[in-house]
Order: structure tokens, then sequence, then C-alpha cells
């Protein structure tokens, strides 16, 4: 299943907004109940399942970090400054940072671009379609106040409970419901390159699609 984008009315954004598939198969695995109350107990659990688009070691169930993480997505358009919040999402950035650290998002294509109802560029998916993923999912962290305003790092999902690694940079104010994790946000620096590249548009003219210009992660550097 697809983690999708689309620029259609926001009742309809609930569900197929910023969609993705964690695990690049078919059908996303999600977490059980005990996996969300591990979560709520201060663990995480990471739930292997499907294919990964890059080999890789899910992160230790026991969050490394806290506070906040500084973290730079360096790409072909310019360096892109990032505050990972580790208080309010540890899962998160406990799988960020892991993903990071061991070069899964390094020459990976940031793969779609949205100019119209809402304003995001989706990255993460080393397969570069919207499949893919590192062959685990893990739990939704979120209180229901969720906003995602110019500036907004947060992770793609196919619903409930299938967080991969698809993340998308919110580059103008986007009405979205809460269904999606807040990890950090971007400087203003890194903002106004996501702006740049949101100012040639995706290809084709489109409102929904791959960026006219190609941006590529060329790694990702976790101060």
């Amino acid at each position: 299943m697809r983690r999708r984008l689309l620029t259609v009315p926001l009742v309809a954004l609930a569900l197929v907004v910023l969609a993705g598939c964690s695990t690049g198969g078919p059908a996303p695995a999600i977490s059980s109940p005990e996996a969300s109350e591990s979560e709520a107990s201060g663990t995480c659990s990471y739930i292997v399942g499907g294919p990964s688009a890059r080999e890789v070691t899910p992160p230790p169930a026991e969050p490394t970090r806290s506070g906040t993480v500084a973290a730079t997505l360096a790409t072909s358009a310019g360096d892109i400054p990032l505050t990972l919040d580790a208080d309010s999402a540890p899962c998160t950035v406990g799988s960020f940072v892991g993903l990071s650290e061991q070069g899964y998002f390094t020459d990976t294509t940031c793969h779609r671009l949205t100019t119209s109802g809402i304003f995001v560029l989706q990255c993460g998916d080393p397969s570069a379609n919207g499949r893919g993923g590192p062959g685990y999912s893990y739990a939704d962290e979120l209180d229901g106040s969720e906003t995602y305003p110019a500036g907004t790092v947060a992770m793609a999902n196919a619903g409930p409970d299938t967080n991969g690694s698809q993340f998308f940079l919110v580059y103008e104010d986007s009405e979205l419901p809460p269904a999606y994790t807040v990890f950090g946000t971007m400087d203003a620096a890194g903002l106004a390159v996501v702006r740049e590249i949101a100012a040639a548009g995706a290809e084709g003219g489109a409102a929904d699609g791959p960026p006219a210009t190609p941006v590529t992660i060329t790694g990702v550097a976790i101060g």
C-alpha cells in the first residue's frame, strides 16, 4: 500500500493523505495493542514484517535519546537542518536516528511534492515509489493536538500504527487531521530550501507528484 499525499477535501485527507507502506509490501504490519501498551510504559515495539527497501536493523526497544536532537539532511538542493523532539516522540526519533546512522536515507530521492491544499515534500523511501519501508513498523505517538504549520517534520503512514521510514517536510501551513506523528521541526534555513524546491513545482505542473527539481538526500548527520 502506497503512502499517499492527495490534494482533496479535508474529509478525505484523513484517509489518504500522506499515506505510505511502512514495510514495502501490500499490507503493512500494524502494531498490536500490546505494542502500544509497551510504548506507553516507556519502551518501543518495532514490529518486523514485510520486505525492507534496504537492509537495516531495527532500533532497540529502550529509547536512547531524550530532549532535542540536532540532525541535518544534506540534499542536492541544500542542507536542511532539523531539530528532533525525542521527549514527545522517542520511538519515532529512535527509528529516524537509527536509520540515519545505518545510511538508510543516503542517496535516496524525495519522491513526492504537493503544491495545493497541503504543502509538503515527502521523503524516506529508498525505492522512490512511495511503497518502500525499513521492514518494520511501529505505533503512532499522538496526543490529538497535532497541527502542521510550516516547518513541521512528521511521519507518513498507511493508517494507525504503520510508521516506517517515510516522512514529510511541511513548507507552508497545512490543514491535516492529527493522525501523523510530529517528531521535529526545520529551522528557517531548511524551510527556505524546501520552499525553493516547491517553487519549481511538481513534474508536468501537477499539484501532486515528483518534484520538478529532483531532490536527493546525500546523507543525514546526527548532531
